[in-house]
């Protein structure tokens, strides 16, 4: 699959060179000449990475950068006319993966791009080993012990940790509340398996979740529990 990289200048010679050159290296391009369409952009559709001048009519670029970061982690190369060093570092500290200086090599450029871009699918690729488990707006890291929800972490107790981490991995099947409670509990557990209802309930309302639908989590009548 081709990446998909977002352009942010507003200098028409610079866009055709940089749409010509990445388009010839395999890359889809979207051109735009402000900040505010690049981000009305980035709100519809997924980009590997954005090439982002400074100096734009209406919100400047480390702006925008500070945006992106904050709201799509999108990477982002800076690409400016301004070589003084506070500008470079002001700008890595919002954020940004590179800053290249014009006027600049195309060859350099295509190097930076494809550094940064091999830089994230590394990333990605550890992320992954981390198991990593997603449904829909949820995230779950089993090693970090962390639960994310719609990108904000929600705080859990231990236990309703492991249970929700079990339903998850399990997510489609119908799982009984005694063996919920021999696998999360533990078999050495006597108690009442109603227990389970009422950490699901609190799962929920962390969640927001909690809806005549379930969110989620279902209620399997006389059973127990199934992630969707």
């Amino acid at each position: 699959m081709k990446k998909k990289i977002l352009i942010c200048e507003d200098d028409k010679s610079i866009q055709k060179l940089l749409e010509y050159n990445l388009k010839k290296n395999n890359y889809d391009v979207e051109i735009t000449d402000s900040a505010e369409d690049a981000q009305d952009v980035l709100s519809k559709s997924y980009y590997d990475l954005v090439l982002l001048d400074i100096m734009l009519p209406g919100m400047d670029g480390l702006s925008f950068c500070k945006i992106i970061q904050e709201e799509y982690n999108t990477p982002v190369i800076f690409i400016s006319a301004k070589d003084d060093e506070i500008d470079k570092v002001v700008g890595l500290e919002l954020g940004a993966d590179d800053y290249i200086t014009k006027p600049f090599g195309i060859r350099e450029l295509l190097a930076r791009v494809k550094a940064v871009l091999r830089r994230v699918e590394k990333s990605t690729k550890i992320k992954k080993k981390e198991d990593i488990i997603k449904i829909g707006k949820l995230e779950i890291n089993s090693l970090s012990r962390k639960v994310y929800i719609d990108n904000e972490e929600v705080e859990f107790t231990s236990l309703e940790f492991d249970l929700l981490l079990y339903l998850a991995k399990n997510k489609g099947i119908a799982l009984h509340r005694h063996e919920i409670m021999d696998k999360v509990w533990g078999t050495d557990f006597i108690g009442d398996t109603r227990i389970i209802d009422v950490h699901i309930s609190h799962i929920r309302d962390k969640l927001d979740i909690n809806t005549s639908e379930d969110g989620y989590i279902e209620t399997v009548r006389s059973i127990g529990y199934r992630m969707k």
